[in-house]
């Protein structure tokens, strides 16, 4: 396949207008946005260094996935260990009115399935690892041009959490 045909069947210029009310959840960070990372790992150095972060619609304008690549490409010298380059892939389930979300990290190797959902103004999402530690990824202080981004660990099965990363994001021009 050319590269433009991959680009037709993969990608979508919008969501499905059926569920466009739902899809606009995730949709609305559809674009691209210059992040400010700050990770705190449990068995390491906490690093803080500015990131990229792109949202696409896919599959028909059923899907949202993006690209997360943590520090930004431009400040990359060389590969480390604690450099991140993953895709979250998101599509809406009406039976459950919710967002089943895929996270993976092919270079590190990581996956992490989650549920997400609206809480008030915020999304909520909630998964547990392969070795079974609970991860809660949150969306909070959205505006059109800006949002926060919050990801806790929980060693006990959510009877407390931990930060263990927290992005601050801007719309990119």
């Amino acid at each position: 396949m050319s590269g433009g045909m991959v680009r037709e069947a993969l990608h979508s210029a919008g969501p499905d207008a059926a569920l466009a009310a739902k899809l606009r959840l995730y949709g609305r960070f559809v674009g691209s946005w210059d992040i400010t990372v700050d990770w705190h790992p449990a068995n390491g150095p906490s690093r803080t260094a500015e990131g990229e972060w792109h949202f696409g619609w896919v599959l028909d304008g059923k899907a949202v996935q993006d690209v997360f690549i943590f520090p930004a490409r431009r400040l990359r010298a060389a590969a480390e260990p604690w450099h991140r380059y993953g895709s979250t892939f998101r599509w809406y389930d009406p039976a459950i009115d919710a967002w089943h979300i895929t996270y993976f990290d092919p270079s590190r190797p990581y996956e992490l399935r989650q549920l997400g959902r609206a809480v008030g103004p915020d999304i909520v999402q909630i998964g547990e690892d392969h070795n079974a530690i609970q991860r809660r990824w949150r969306f909070v202080e959205i505006t059109d041009t800006t949002f926060r981004w919050l990801g806790d660990v929980s060693w006990d099965k959510g009877a407390t959490w931990t930060l263990e990363m927290e992005m601050r994001a801007r719309r990119a021009s």
